[in-house]
C-alpha cells in the first residue's frame, strides 16, 4: 500500500473526519489516479485510507477513517447499501430520489439518482472512477429490490477534468428508453438522462416545489413568473397551487418545449402557461419597464460561483436579480430565491439579498430558509455538502 504523508499540521481536518486534503497539504507521496492510498501523519499516525488523484487540488479524498477496514468490492457493497437504506427511511413521495450524495454517504465523487427503473449515475472523482464497474454491480443489487435494472452513465461534469478524467457518457447497465414520467407530490414531469441537465433533472428541489404550490394556493397568487425555469417544475407547481397565469422564462427552447409538454400532461388549460425563451435579466428589465407585476416569483439561477473565487462577481449577479424580482412583486408577494453556488453561504447569500431589498426600497419578511431535499443530506463533517440554499420572502 502506498503512503501519503502530510505536512506538519495538517492532519486536523482528517482528525476531523473531513475527507478533503489539499494537494498543499502533502508533504510527500504520490500513487496512480484513484489508487487506494494510507494517508499518515508528519509523524507516521494513521489517518485514513483515501484515493489519490495526482492532478486535483483535492489531492486526497478520504474513503474510510477505520484503519481495520479494506477498500475492496465489500466495502462498497456496505456504503452503497446502507445509503439506499437511508433513503427507504426516509420514504420520499416520488420515484425520483438521490440514492447517494457523495461525501454525505461516504463516497466521495460519486453521485446517484434513480429515476424509476434507471440509475442515472455520476463518477465524479479519480477513486470512484478508478471502482466503477464494482460500484456499478454494488448499486444494481442494492436497488433490485426497488426494481431498478438499469444504469446510465453521466459523467460528463466539467468537474471530471479536475480529476485528469475525460467525459463519459451512455449506458453501462442495460439498455433502451432514456425518458422516464417522474412522479412527485401531486404534479408529474419527464425527465431525460441522457439529455437533461446534471443527472437529468434538479431532484434537490422536489420539497421546495411542493411548498410553492401551497404557499401559492394560501395566499391566493394568481400571477405568477419563473425565472431560469428549466422543464417547467415551478410552474406546474405554481398552476397545481391555483395560478391562473403563470410565464416561465429560460434560455433554451428545448426545456420550455418540455415546460409547456408538463404542463399538458398535469391537465392544465395551456393558456394558463407562457413560455418565455429570452435571457432572464433582461426580461426582468423589460417587465419592469412595461410596469408588469406578480403576485409571486422563482428566481433559481444556475451556479453563477463554482468557487469562492468566483464570489465577488456571482454576488453582483444575485443582488442584481433579486433587485428586480423584488421591485415585480406584488405588496405582499412571494418571493423564492436560490443559490446553488457553493462559494456563496448561507449567510452571504442572505445579505445579498438584503443589499437587493435596500436597493429596491423594498422590505419583505423572512417565510422560510430553504434548502435540499433530504435525500441531498449535508453531515456534521462536511459542511461544504449544503450547496444549496434559498429564501422565502413575502414583501411587505
Amino acid at each position: 500500500m502506498k503512503v501519503i504523508r502530510l505536512r506538519e499540521g495538517k492532519e486536523r481536518s482528517l482528525l476531523r473526519q473531513h475527507p478533503w486534503v489539499f494537494a498543499g497539504s502533502v508533504d510527500k507521496g504520490k500513487a496512480d489516479a484513484g489508487e487506494t492510498v494510507r494517508v499518515e501523519s508528519h509523524d507516521g499516525r494513521f489517518l485514513a485510507w483515501a484515493a489519490f488523484s495526482p492532478t486535483s487540488m483535492i489531492r486526497v479524498r478520504a474513503w474510510s477513517f477505520d484503519e481495520a477496514e479494506r477498500i475492496d468490492a465489500a466495502f462498497f457493497q456496505r456504503r452503497v447499501a446502507a445509503a439506499v437504506a437511508m433513503r427507504q427511511r426516509l420514504a420520499i413521495p416520488s420515484n425520483g430520489v438521490r440514492l447517494i450524495h457523495g461525501e454525505a454517504d461516504g463516497l466521495p465523487g460519486l453521485i446517484v439518482d434513480r429515476y424509476e427503473d434507471i440509475l442515472s449515475v455520476q463518477f465524479l472523482s479519480a477513486g470512484t472512477d478508478r471502482w466503477k464497474e464494482t460500484i456499478a454491480d454494488a448499486l444494481l443489487a442494492a436497488t433490485a429490490p426497488l426494481g431498478c435494472t438499469r444504469l446510465y452513465e453521466r459523467s460528463d461534469s466539467s468537474v471530471r477534468q479536475m480529476e485528469g478524467l475525460p467525459p463519459v457518457k451512455g449506458w453501462l447497465r442495460g439498455s433502451g428508453a432514456t425518458t422516464v414520467t417522474l412522479r412527485e407530490h401531486r404534479i408529474q414531469l419527464t425527465v431525460d438522462v441522457e439529455e437533461g441537465h446534471k443527472t437529468g433533472y434538479y431532484l434537490d428541489q422536489r420539497e421546495n416545489r411542493e411548498l410553492f404550490a401551497r404557499m401559492v394556493a394560501q395566499f391566493g397568487c394568481q400571477s405568477v413568473l419563473n425565472c431560469y425555469s428549466y422543464t417547467g417544475g415551478f410552474s406546474v407547481a405554481a398552476l397545481a397551487g391555483g395560478a391562473q397565469e403563470v410565464i416561465s422564462v429560460d434560455s433554451s427552447g428545448p426545456a420550455l418545449a418540455r415546460a409547456t409538454a408538463h404542463v399538458a400532461l398535469n391537465g392544465f388549460d395551456p393558456a394558463r402557461h407562457t413560455a418565455l425563451d429570452a435571457d432572464v435579466n433582461g426580461t426582468l428589465r423589460q417587465l419592469l419597464k412595461d410596469g408588469r407585476r406578480f403576485d409571486a416569483i422563482i428566481l433559481d439561477p444556475p451556479k453563477f460561483a463554482p468557487s469562492a473565487a468566483h464570489a465577488d462577481r456571482a454576488s453582483r449577479a444575485y443582488k442584481d436579480i433579486n433587485r428586480l424580482g423584488l421591485k415585480l412583486l406584488n405588496p405582499g408577494g412571494l418571493l423564492l430565491t436560490f443559490s446553488c453556488s457553493g462559494g456563496i453561504g448561507a449567510e452571504l447569500f442572505h445579505k445579498i439579498v438584503a443589499g437587493a431589498g435596500l436597493d429596491a426600497q423594498v422590505d419583505a419578511y423572512l417565510l422560510q430558509r430553504l434548502e435540499a431535499a433530504p435525500d441531498h443530506p449535508t453531515t456534521l463533517c462536511f459542511p461544504e455538502g449544503e450547496y444549496l440554499k434559498g429564501l422565502m420572502l413575502l414583501k411587505r
